[in-house]
C-alpha cells in the first residue's frame, strides 16, 4: 500500500524515471561486479514524445556491489522525439528533469531541460555536480519541435 502511494506521488510530481536499455563491461572485476557503461532512457514527464538516452560510467568491484563507490562524472546524452510531441500544460524555461546519486553522498546526475523559444526547441543538458564542487564535464542534445506546436511557457 505504501509503495504505491509512493509510485503516485512521484509520478504526480512529474519525476522522470530511467529504463535500463542496456550496459557494457569495460573492466573485469575478480570480486564484484564489472566497471560498465550503463546506457538508461528517461522519457521526459512534461514532454509527451521526447525520450532521452544517457549513457554513464558505473563502477563495480566491492564497493560498486555495495553502493559505496562513486561513479565517474561523465555523462552523454542524446534526446529525441519518440511520438507526437504535446505538452499537458505551460513548461518553465529551464527546468530539472532528471537527477540521480552517484556516490554516497555528495555527487548527482542531473539532466536540465530548457526551452529555446526563438527556435521552438527543447535543449538537454547532462552534467553531474558535486556538495562541494562539481565536474565541468556535460553534453548536450537539443529536439526540435514542429512549429505548428508552439512550446508553451509559464
Amino acid at each position: 500500500m505504501h509503495r504505491s502511494l509512493l509510485l503516485l506521488a512521484l509520478l504526480a510530481a512529474g519525476v522522470a524515471r530511467a529504463e535500463p536499455i542496456g550496459e557494457v563491461d569495460t573492466v573485469f572485476k575478480l570480486i564484484g561486479p564489472d566497471h560498465k557503461i550503463v546506457v538508461d532512457a528517461y522519457p521526459d514527464p512534461k514532454v509527451q514524445g521526447v525520450t532521452c538516452y544517457v549513457s554513464r560510467a558505473k563502477t563495480g568491484g566491492i564497493k560498486g556491489g555495495l553502493g559505496l563507490a562513486e561513479d565517474r562524472a561523465e555523462a552523454s546524452i542524446a534526446c529525441r522525439q519518440t511520438g507526437p510531441i504535446s505538452f499537458a500544460k505551460p513548461i518553465r524555461k529551464q527546468e530539472e528533469m532528471f537527477s540521480e546519486r552517484i556516490s554516497l553522498v555528495f555527487k548527482r546526475l542531473r539532466v536540465v531541460r530548457m526551452v529555446d523559444a526563438r527556435r521552438n526547441t527543447l535543449v538537454y543538458l547532462t552534467y553531474s555536480d558535486r556538495l562541494i564542487e562539481g565536474s565541468p564535464q556535460n553534453s548536450v542534445t537539443a529536439v526540435p519541435v514542429d512549429v505548428g506546436t508552439p512550446i508553451p511557457l509559464r
